[in-house]
């Protein structure tokens, strides 16, 4: 769970609506350090082949579907996300990558 400015926000409701756009393949979506929020929004996407899409587009996408404090503030796309062994998705590899400062 993601604490943005007091606000619950579950990583699985932000990936649900990633999944439905058309370039996204996959999607993982982390609590990232804020000075104002404390936490924000993190969205990380793997694309289709022979998609493309810039990351400020996804961002739209996201805002018109979720409330305004749950869309990603950063989308970041990947070639191949990290996974382990058996295919899931390793969120906090993801969460140690080194961040922009806000």
């Amino acid at each position: 769970m993601i604490n943005a400015s007091g606000f619950k926000v579950w990583p699985r409701e932000v990936e649900d609506v990633l999944y439905t756009h058309p370039a996204v393949r996959e999607a993982a979506v982390v609590g990232v350090p804020d000075s104002y929020r404390g936490e924000s929004v993190k969205a990380y996407v793997s694309l289709r082949p022979g998609s493309g899409t810039a990351p400020e587009e996804l961002t739209a996408y996201c805002k018109e579907r979720l409330a305004a404090y749950k869309y990603p503030r950063e989308v970041e796309i990947l070639p191949e996300l990290p996974k382990t062994t058996s295919g899931k998705i390793l969120r906090r590899e993801l969460r140690s990558r080194p961040q922009d400062s806000q």
